[in-house]
C-alpha cells in the first residue's frame, strides 16, 4: 500500500538512499559524468538529515521509495508562488501513480499559493512530460547551474 506523508529525521537513511539513486538514475547521459562519480551517498543521507521539513516521501510497503520537497517561491518575482523543489521516484517504482501522488500532496500543502512552478532540466524530456501531465507549462524562463559544466533548467508553471 502506497503512504504518501511528511518525511522525519527517522527517514534519512532511506531518503537519502533514493536521492542518491535517483540522480543517478535520472542525471545519467544529463549532466556531467565527473560531478555525478563524486557524489556520495552519505551526502545525501547528510542532506536529509539536515532538512526533513517541507518533505513528503512515498513509502510502498514499508520501504521509500520517491519523496518531493515544496515551498514558498524561492525567486523574488515569484515568492507568493508555492515551488516544487524536488519529485524524484525510484526508477523500478515509475508509472505507478507515485510521482502524481507525491505532486498532488505537495500542491495540497501549498494549496494557499495561487500559482506554482518549478525548475527542470532542459534535457529532461521525460519529467518535462509528466509535469505537462501534471499541468504545468513552460514559461519561457531558462537559467543555467554549473555541475563541472553548464545544465540549462526552464521554469514550468501552473
Amino acid at each position: 500500500m502506497l503512504t504518501i506523508r511528511p518525511a522525519t529525521i527517522n527517514d534519512a537513511e532511506q531518503k537519502g538512499h533514493v536521492h542518491y539513486q535517483t540522480w543517478i538514475e535520472t542525471y545519467t547521459g544529463h549532466i556531467n559524468q565527473a560531478y555525478l562519480d563524486r557524489m556520495i551517498p552519505d551526502r545525501s543521507v547528510e542532506f536529509a538529515r539536515k532538512y526533513p521539513e517541507n518533505t513528503l516521501v512515498a513509502e510502498l510497503d514499508g520501504k521509500i521509495v520517491g519523496f518531493a520537497c515544496y515551498g514558498q517561491g524561492r525567486d523574488s518575482v515569484y515568492e507568493t508562488y508555492g515551488e516544487i523543489i524536488a519529485l524524484y521516484v525510484l526508477k523500478d517504482y515509475q508509472k505507478l501513480g507515485i510521482g502524481r501522488a507525491l505532486m498532488e500532496s505537495c500542491l495540497e500543502q501549498l494549496k494557499a499559493c495561487p500559482q506554482h512552478f518549478l525548475w527542470v532540466h532542459k534535457s529532461n524530456q521525460k519529467a518535462i512530460a509528466f509535469y505537462k501531465k501534471m499541468g504545468f507549462k513552460a514559461n519561457g524562463d531558462e537559467k543555467e547551474l554549473v555541475l563541472e559544466t553548464p545544465v540549462a533548467e526552464i521554469r514550468m508553471v501552473k
